[in-house]
């Protein structure tokens, strides 16, 4: 591991852990505070680093599941633009 060095042009920059992440059940979701919230139930393991890959998580699902989230997630999006002011749902910046 590197060690700190706040001289360094590269401050700041930290190892990312990389996991594989499979689904198992989609259980709810809802819409809190700006963020919306899934329960899942998941197998989390870590993901061996390899050099010729990028430091990124690898997230796996069904076809049904993926289905099902995308369902999840446009209805939470829907309920989330109905509460903007209506200037703002025309999606015009």
């Amino acid at each position: 591991m590197q060690e700190f060095n706040p001289a360094s042009p590269h401050r700041g920059i930290m190892r990312v852990k990389t996991f594989d992440i499979e689904v198992d059940r989609l259980e709810s979701t809802r819409h809190d505070k700006g963020m919306i919230e899934l329960g899942i139930d998941v197998l989390v393991l870590p993901r061996p680093g390899r050099n010729d890959q990028s430091a990124t998580s690898c997230l796996r699902l069904s076809v049904e599941h993926a289905r099902s989230l995308l369902i999840l997630l446009k209805q939470q999006v829907a309920e989330i633009a109905k509460l903007q002011p209506r200037s703002r749902r025309s999606g015009r910046s």
